[in-house]
């Protein structure tokens, strides 16, 4: 008989998978809903039959694309599972996701190479002070011994790892465990619930540490079971499973299980120790800051499905909610519910109502974004969540072929921002260009792919184009002159200028010193106005800043000068005078902080300079043990292959910020490449 004098609380769960790319989440998912009844047989994501991962993108890269939630019931209560990204490019799927849950299971697996990845995740639960159980999986495939693993997982948790469970062993394989809690040993039985057996004779002493290093741990934030232990006394069943659920749930402690996801191996034995130690709802809504009476939910994720319109993925907080429901946001707009339902993976089946605990999706809350805390008491919402998005670190141009679709493409991407906010759109007005911004090369193939697949969009994709400009390092004084005579009134403007370069990040400078009125003042104006329509675009092809022009003499005419006619002269006198300037092509320069791994930095330092980066140094990074801050000056148009090899040197978890710091001058061959084009783009 298992315990059941420990904590259950009462409600629904919401369980969080996460873990590093390829850990076996979605197996563990499959797995829990075979043990529970939720499906009729165990799928494989290899053959493409799980309830995660259903989407076509997913199925089509064999990996993780976005979140995908099941609703079971494990021994009479309600838990949704909520299968989140392993890979760092979709990862920020689960920032609005972790902070509605009321616990998380770490998945992880024997792989050292896999610890910084590991780390990422466990500060994000860190922030938002998650609670969280570590499934170590795979065991079955491996020859390192659960404890072995413990010792280079450690440095990777700011919480102390406390072992669960002592393997047991047949040769290098796990056939079963002892839980360290219930001091019960089981074997495992394929697909089923393990087996209790005696406990094995060549495990009894060590049953008794690895037990009592347990209950050191636990007792470090209990001092009555401090006494006990020094005392020599064995505490009381009950008071362990008290200790592991409330050092649990205030965040002191993360336990460790371990099992094998593909052969349902220490699945059962993770369900219960959900059931009595993970908190409820009603100390996720105390974390989270909730006071409001009523109904609160807090949204998870949006979805956009192809014939039932939006959905949002939410937490019911507190209350009732039910079809027709009236919810209200953050800024007071409000939408009524069309539906409720429970998620099966990509199916949603629909409900009568939910209470506080349930996590389900509600139909057409259209004005309702995710990240955001509703209400259904009339006005604005407080928010619990404040959700931040990762910048964009790789970004592609998108168009399409037709311009009356464009509408449709703008659209489209509002809808798919909507479903991933760490996707960006950006209008630059320097290129002309739509550029869609997003976490690296996969997340941006596989939102182009939703765009054809779930709105019917195709979009064209190529490298953006880097907003390089043009200035020059002597002046000339050159003179312009428009005249035009085709019956009755003529045209005529004349000026003399003269340009020189400014200082770099002065832009533009227009002065005059006309005197004895050669040019009159109701003109200057249009000379200046025709300087401006010319330095759009000079003499290589790109905008003119850092110089200035000065209007110093001139000539007009009573009758034939005009505003026109200057304005074209002073345009003839830059067309010119910019070609004897020695115009010379500038490059932006970003500013970028690049955060990786302390063993991959050497490489990381090679990556940068060899995309003619200019290193400024490097230090630990600020709360990351093991972690490196590099700092250098990139041109921005190094950055996107950057990206591809910064994630290639570091097991797929370096990344940056960069923010544009100056210009500088590109000369060489790498200047004539970008001006030749410039002009083949523009024949």
């Amino acid at each position: 008989m298992d315990h059941t004098s420990g904590r259950r609380p009462p409600g629904s769960r919401c369980i969080a998978l996460v873990g590093p790319y390829l850990s076996g989440k979605t197996t563990l998912l499959e797995a829990i809903l075979f043990r529970t009844g939720a499906i009729p047989r165990q799928g494989k994501v290899s053959e493409k039959s799980t309830v995660g991962d259903a989407a076509p993108e997913a199925r089509a890269h064999g990996m993780s694309v976005e979140l995908n939630a099941a609703t079971t019931t494990f021994l009479g209560d309600s838990y949704t599972f909520i299968d989140c990204p392993g890979s760092i490019e979709f990862a920020q799927d689960a920032r609005a996701v972790l902070a509605g849950c009321d616990a998380a299971i770490v998945v992880c697996e024997a792989d050292d190479k896999k610890a910084p990845a590991l780390q990422l995740i466990l500060k994000q639960l860190d922030e938002i002070g998650l609670p969280r159980l570590l499934f170590i999986n795979k065991v079955d495939k491996s020859d390192t011994r659960p404890r072995e693993v413990l010792d280079w997982l450690q440095p990777a948790s700011s919480k102390p790892l406390i072992m669960r469970q002592l393997p047991i062993m047949k040769g290098s394989i796990v056939t079963g465990f002892v839980d360290l809690a219930l001091e019960r040993a089981f074997v495992y039985q394929e697909h089923m619930e393990s087996k209790v057996i005696d406990m094995p004779a060549e495990l009894a002493d060590i049953e008794k540490t690895e037990r009592f290093a347990m209950l050191e741990k636990l007792a470090d934030h209990d001092d009555e079971l401090m006494e006990q232990l020094l005392s020599d006394m064995e505490p009381p069943r009950d008071r362990v499973f008290t200790d592991l659920s409330r050092e649990l749930a205030e965040g002191l402690i993360v336990p460790v299980m371990f099992g094998s996801a593909e052969h349902g191996n220490g699945v059962g034995r993770l369900l219960k120790a959900l059931r009595h130690e993970a908190p409820g709802v009603a100390e996720t809504a105390k974390r989270l800051g909730l006071s409001k009476n009523g109904t609160v939910a807090q949204v998870l994720k949006t979805f956009h499905t192809a014939h039932g319109g939006k959905l949002s993925l939410a937490r019911i907080l507190s209350g009732e909610v039910a079809d027709g429901t009236v919810f209200y946001g953050a800024q007071g707009q409000d939408a009524r519910t069309a539906g409720v339902f429970t998620l099966m993976g990509s199916t949603p089946n629909k409900v009568a109502k939910a209470a506080a605990g349930d996590t389900v999706a509600l139909g057409r809350l259209d004005p309702i974004r995710t990240g955001e805390t509703i209400s259904a008491t009339k006005g604005s919402t407080p928010q619990l969540v404040k959700l931040e998005t990762a910048p964009g670190v790789y970004g592609l141009a998108i168009f399409v072929s037709d311009r009356k679709d464009e509408v449709k493409l703008t659209s489209a991407v509002t809808k798919l921002i909507e479903e991933d906010p760490s996707l960006a759109l950006e209008h630059n007005h320097d290129t002309h260009e739509m550029v869609l911004w997003g976490q690296g090369e996969m997340h941006l193939r596989v939102a182009l792919e939703k765009l054809e697949a779930k709105f019917g969009v195709h979009a064209k994709a190529k490298p953006r184009r880097i907003a390089y400009k043009e200035t020059i390092r002597k002046p000339v004084q050159i003179r312009g002159r428009h005249k035009k005579q085709s019956g009755g009134h003529g045209q005529f403007g004349d000026v003399v200028v003269e340009i020189a370069p400014a200082p770099r990040g002065t832009g533009f400078v227009f002065t005059d010193t006309i005197t004895g009125g050669v040019v009159p003042k109701q003109y200057i104006p249009a000379v200046e106005q025709g300087v401006r329509d010319w330095m759009g675009h000079g003499p290589l092809g790109f905008p003119v800043v850092d110089f200035s022009v000065n209007l110093s003499d001139g000539s007009y005419h009573d009758v034939d000068s005009s505003e026109m006619a200057f304005k074209t002269a002073a345009r003839i006198a830059m067309a010119d005078g910019m070609p004897q300037c020695s115009p010379v092509l500038l490059e932006p320069i970003v500013l970028a902080e690049i955060h990786v791994p302390s063993d991959a930095t050497p490489r990381v330092n090679q990556i940068v300079t060899g995309h003619r980066g200019q290193l400024l140094g490097f230090d630990g990074r600020d709360g990351w043990p093991g972690w490196d801050t590099v700092k250098a000056h990139m041109p921005e148009s190094e950055m996107a292959s950057l990206i591809i090899e910064l994630r290639s040197a570091t097991a797929g978890v370096g990344t940056f910020t960069f923010s544009l710091d100056h210009m500088a001058e590109l000369t060489g061959r790498a200047a004539d490449q970008v001006v030749q084009g410039r002009k083949a783009e523009a024949a």
